[in-house]
């Protein structure tokens, strides 16, 4: 029997390809990139790279809430960015969202991401 769980949430945009929004195995949730795309409309949202770093943010953490946990929970998370110039409003906005100590990181560089967005980020957490 297999322990592994789909986590799905309306809350956060729907899953624009063939993956789950989380998976869940054990105490450990995987959540997927997120990108700035609002959950009801499925547009992109955000005029400036700080308004749309917490529209994915806040598609993250709904999908965390939704396998139970929250962004308290959340021990690495992985940024790509197009534009490493972004670098620092990112990190400005990402303290608003997670608390000493925070999680392991890595940001990226990448030359595109999916519907032409700048910025993506997916999430480890344990619960």
């Amino acid at each position: 029997m297999s322990n592994k769980a789909a986590i799905h949430t309306s809350n956060a945009p729907a899953a624009i390809g063939p993956y789950s929004q989380a998976i869940k195995v054990d105490n450990t949730v995987y959540l997927s990139g997120q990108i700035p795309l609002d959950p009801e409309t499925m547009a992109l949202v955000g005029d400036d790279i700080s308004a749309r770093a917490r529209r994915v943010f806040d598609n993250l953490s709904a999908v965390a809430e939704a396998a139970g946990g929250s962004l308290d929970n959340v021990v690495k998370v992985n940024i790509s960015l197009t534009d490493l110039g972004n670098f620092a409003a990112v990190n400005e906005v990402m303290t608003t969202y997670f608390k000493e100590p925070f999680p392991a990181r890595a940001c990226v560089g990448v030359a595109s991401l999916p519907k032409g967005t700048d910025i993506e980020i997916e999430a480890i957490m344990v619960i």
